[in-house]
């Protein structure tokens, strides 16, 4: 049985988003990849969606939503993507902390250095 890793952030909109992406199209065959947060927001990034598509034609809106942490299975492994806002506590430890910028409102190159960044980390996992 594959291990389930989650990627939480505070809206589950932009890295969470990314990181379950990129988890599932690079490493999906060995994990099972969710994102969450403790809110939402009515649609993905659309910077982020339009990257993704134009660096991996990947179509998150195709397969991935905003979602809340309890809408998610139960997580082997759970990983905090940021660092400039506070990610809620899920009643136990991150296993780990990215500490990534938050891209939303910046430059294409902020969003790349950021998409780049998390496909490193994931294929380190």
């Amino acid at each position: 049985m594959k291990k389930k890793i989650a990627f939480l952030c505070v809206h589950n909109s932009c890295r969470s988003q990314m990181a379950e992406a990129l988890g599932k199209h690079l490493r999906g065959d060995e994990f099972d990849f969710y994102s969450a947060g403790s809110e939402t927001k009515p649609q993905i990034n659309r910077d982020a969606v339009r990257l993704m598509k134009v660096l991996y034609g990947i179509d998150m809106e195709k397969t991935q939503y905003s979602k809340t942490f309890d809408k998610i299975p139960t997580p082997d492994i759970v990983i905090s993507m940021g660092r400039d806002v506070g990610c809620p506590f899920i009643g136990r430890e991150f296993d780990d902390n990215w500490g990534l910028p938050d891209p939303t409102g910046k430059s294409d190159a902020a969003f790349i250095a950021v998409i780049r960044e998390i496909e490193r980390r994931v294929l380190a996992l």
